[in-house]
């Protein structure tokens, strides 16, 4: 299993991230951003670097939803396992609950949701790799119907860091590098990478290459003045609500 790394821990090895954004709960900082049409949506990968503060409490790193009947959560939740879930009409469509605790305060966790509904084999429709390596054991594990339109990536709103339609599940902690892809599933050698000299670290890499599709974004915080700023050559710019140029950190993954 990869290295689970504390702040500072890697040598410069050529790519390097300058800032991360931090969050705080008991201000209600988030990211907010009404989508346009996709590129597709059934087929998207959300990419991010997160390390914790608080653990317990409902941490929604990503969230698309109108309500608790129809929505898309990307979630650390508050017995401090990883989530991701959607309800559509009033009833679950899919849950994936890791057995893995994720409890190190010290530590950036690079996090990959890869969503492909159009995929023929029901497991892969939805993939989640933490740290490079992909998760496979889960406490429950409920797939999307092939073909289920997403909850996420449609013309609707989105949020980072809370539950999109209420004043809820606010992160606690720094995010880095988040990355959205409209149009593909990718898998996590897309973001990172094994360190070449320490083959157990898991680092990452420059994505200004990659296809981000009409929807796609790459918030990489170095804009003080800008923290929502798209850096992808799209301008899905996000809405910064309580965050400020001191929230912008140099604690980086």
């Amino acid at each position: 299993m990869p290295l689970i790394l504390g702040t500072n821990s890697i040598k410069d090895t050529g790519y390097e991230v300058a800032n991360s954004l931090r969050f705080n709960d008991g201000s209600s900082d988030s990211l907010t951003k009404t989508f346009s049409t996709p590129t597709n949506n059934k087929k998207f990968t959300i990419s991010m670097w997160v390390k914790r503060t608080t653990l317990g409490g409902t941490h929604d790193l990503f969230h698309s939803g109108a309500d608790n009947n129809n929505e898309f959560i990307v979630r650390l939740d508050n017995d401090d396992t990883f989530f991701i879930k959607q309800d559509q009409g009033g009833s679950e469509e899919m849950n994936y609950r890791t057995n893995r605790l994720f409890r190190d305060p010290s530590a950036w966790y690079h996090i990959v949701v890869a969503i492909d509904t159009t995929n023929a084999t029901a497991g892969n429709r939805q993939r989640i790799y933490i740290n490079g390596v992909e998760e496979t054991s889960f406490s429950s594990s409920s797939d999307f119907s092939q073909d289920v339109d997403v909850e996420a990536n449609k013309s609707a709103s989105h949020s980072i860091g809370k539950r999109d339609f209420s004043a809820s599940g606010f992160f606690d902690g720094y995010i880095a590098e988040v990355v959205f892809i409209d149009g593909q599933q990718l898998d996590a050698t897309s973001f990172g990478e094994f360190d070449e000299d320490s083959p157990t670290i898991w680092k990452p890499k420059n994505v200004s290459g990659l296809t981000f599709g009409n929807n796609g974004f790459y918030l990489d915080f170095e804009n003080s003045g800008s923290l929502g700023a798209d850096v992808s050559g799209n301008s899905n710019n996000f809405t910064v609500n309580n965050l400020t140029s001191v929230d912008q950190s140099t604690d980086t993954c």
